[in-house]
């Protein structure tokens, strides 16, 4: 059977406002945050700004797969909507096993209902503008066959997403610090700018000292990835510093003016977890 009506399904992970999700229809099922008080769903009864204030008090989260219930009552929420086919676009599977989870939920769903699941290899905007770009594909009339043949595949691979952590504290405290080296860089105020490796993991792709460059490093990478591209999305993000993901998004929409869609998001608190507050991004969707 191919779908004719499609849903389009992410995580909380992918920094999506209320909003948007709703203007776009894109459902969300959210990952759990694990607190000393007990358990939360991100984006639901938890937020970025709780979790700052948890680490500041010294606390340390955990964060956990969303539940196989939860998955099921999304998938059954979007089957009641009279939708026949799913496409979804989780966190990257190199941080987290949702991606995996979501996939073993889809095989299991049948042929009746098919589950389209991609790994976005990309957390954050880079996962948000991969699911905002398919809304816009359907939005457009484009097909099943080619959504997930095509399309999808094509706008993973031409995602770049880059962020500067204030503090690498929490990465390292976390265990997810992947490729990314802890340096002995606070008292210098180094500052790290990270995107996601081919495997899904976090890296270090640069370093640079104070905010100011933090703001040029991630304007001047995000338009070195784009070069000679005619056909482009770009995304903002920030955790904790709205003022300056302003400045970020002047300075990226002036150096890269031609875009067709700009979208800013909001870190969510899972990823709030694993780099604490004053978190600034910025990406790249290369469409040509």
């Amino acid at each position: 059977m191919t779908p004719q009506k499609i849903a389009l399904l992410t995580d909380s992970c992918a920094d999506l406002s209320p909003e948007l999700a709703a203007e776009y229809h894109i459902y969300l099922v959210p990952l759990r945050i694990l607190c000393a008080d007990g358990e939360y769903a991100d984006g639901v009864n938890i937020r970025n700004t709780d979790i700052y204030r948890r680490l500041k008090a010294g606390e340390l989260p955990q964060t956990s797969l969303p539940s196989v219930e939860s998955v099921g009552a999304v998938l059954q929420e979007i089957k009641d909507a009279g939708y026949d086919g799913v496409i979804a676009v989780m966190l990257s599977s190199g941080l987290s096993g949702t991606y995996n989870l979501v996939r073993l939920i889809a095989e299991e769903s049948g042929d009746d209902f098919p589950i389209r699941v991609f790994d976005s290899v990309s957390g954050s905007l880079g996962q948000g503008l991969t699911v905002l770009q398919l809304a816009e594909d359907l939005r457009s009339g484009m097909d099943w066959e080619t959504l997930v043949e095509r399309r999808a595949p094509q706008l993973i691979a031409g995602t770049y997403p880059f962020f500067s952590v204030d503090t690498l504290e929490y990465l390292m405290k976390g265990g997810r610090i992947g490729k990314v080296t802890a340096t002995a860089g606070t008292l210098l105020q180094i500052k790290p700018i990270i995107t996601f490796a081919p495997d899904g993991q976090l890296q270090s792709v640069a370093k640079v000292r104070g905010r100011n460059q933090v703001i040029d490093k991630l304007v001047s990478m995000t338009a070195d990835r784009c070069a000679g591209h005619k056909k482009y999305n770009l995304a903002v993000a920030n955790g904790g510093a709205p003022a300056e993901m302003e400045i970020v998004r002047q300075r990226l929409t002036a150096a890269l003016p031609d875009y067709d869609h700009i979208w800013d998001g909001e870190i969510d608190g899972t990823l709030s977890v694993y780099i604490g507050d004053g978190v600034l991004g910025a990406a790249v969707q290369v469409l040509d």
